[in-house]
């Protein structure tokens, strides 16, 4: 397995990538992700297939400093419990300490017992504060 860390003038690699991702990648958003500073998205390769995926974005506050958002993580279904998740995300969690972040997080339910033992493997620790996500939907039209 290679990991690969795409950037800028990269967005054929996640195009490449689309049967990964929850739907199909729109260039605009790919192209302005690859571009952005601070926001990370690598690619697992097994010989030349891709085969997972993990987007990661920092995120800094003025009395916090800089922590590491794991914001999605995707592996071929042909690929699971093989540990390519697992790699993926500490490979993330590499570039969060050398770019200074203080932790990285992510969420998920416990409806999502894979996800839950992923990210524990790779070094994660379930925090016992209960989490109550809302969300604002905009018309993207």
């Amino acid at each position: 397995m290679n990991i690969v860390e795409v950037g800028p003038g990269d967005a054929d690699k996640v195009m490449a990538a689309a049967e990964l991702f929850d739907h199909e990648p729109k260039a605009e958003a790919t192209r302005r992700f690859l571009a952005a500073a601070g926001h990370h998205l690598l690619i697992a390769y097994h010989e030349a297939v891709p085969i997972g995926f993990i987007t990661g974005v920092e995120t800094t506050h003025p009395d916090k400093g800089t922590e590491m958002f794991l914001y999605e993580l995707g592996v071929a279904e042909s690929h699971r419990r093989r540990g390519v998740g697992r790699a993926l995300v500490e490979r993330l969690a590499t570039i969060a300490r050398s770019a200074g972040c203080y932790g990285m997080w992510v969420a998920t339910d416990d409806a999502n017992p894979a996800a839950l033992a992923t990210y524990e493997r790779a070094g994660a620790s379930r925090d016992e504060q209960p989490a109550v996500i809302l969300a604002w939907t905009f018309d993207a039209s």
